[in-house]
């Protein structure tokens, strides 16, 4: 799988090692930040245990602080289903609020809408997770309904550019 490059991240497939570390809650690596794996790359790690196959091109990956080399969060894609599919994602605590996440979702989004037979992206909020919610409308996406506890975010082809705030379209990496 290719990397994805943007002006400050990598997002590269999850390597089987590294899944087995943050599963088995043993080994620590020293490119990753310090509260790597948070609880949300702990559950994406057993899901890619239980699942090998989400990393596939359109499946799980890490993302990569680009000036340090350090691992920071998760973001990745889950089965589509009729023509749309969902993606998820996670900074760790120490690198929020400088627009990781939206900078990574944007470019996981732009990406999906790139594979056979999709035309949407769709991704979930819980109600309670303002924040969360603004990272998915910086990163190109519409609030297209709720629940009584998420809301529900999609964008089809082709993806707006991101906000202002928010940093340029992902290149692939060379």
């Amino acid at each position: 799988m290719s990397d994805l490059t943007t002006d400050r991240l990598v997002l590269r497939s999850w390597p089987a090692d590294e899944v087995a570390a943050v599963v088995a809650g043993e080994s620590r690596f020293p490119h990753w930040a310090e509260d790597f794996p948070a609880e949300g790359d702990r559950v994406i790690a057993g899901f890619i245990a239980e699942h090998p196959g989400t990393l596939g091109p359109y499946g799980q990956r890490q993302v990569v602080e680009r000036a340090t080399g350090l691992v920071v969060g998760a973001v990745g894609l889950f089965p589509p289903a009729d023509g749309t599919i969902e993606f998820g994602y996670g900074i760790v605590p120490s690198r929020r609020g400088r627009g990781y996440a939206s900078e990574a979702a944007h470019a996981i989004a732009a990406f999906a809408l790139t594979a056979p037979g999709i035309h949407t992206v769709s991704a979930k909020v819980e109600l309670s997770n303002p924040a969360s919610a603004r990272v998915l409308e910086k990163a190109g996406l519409t609030r297209v309904g709720a629940d009584a506890e998420m809301a529900h975010f999609q964008a089809t082809a082709p993806l707006p550019e991101p906000s202002p705030q928010s940093p340029p379209s992902p290149q692939p990496a060379s």
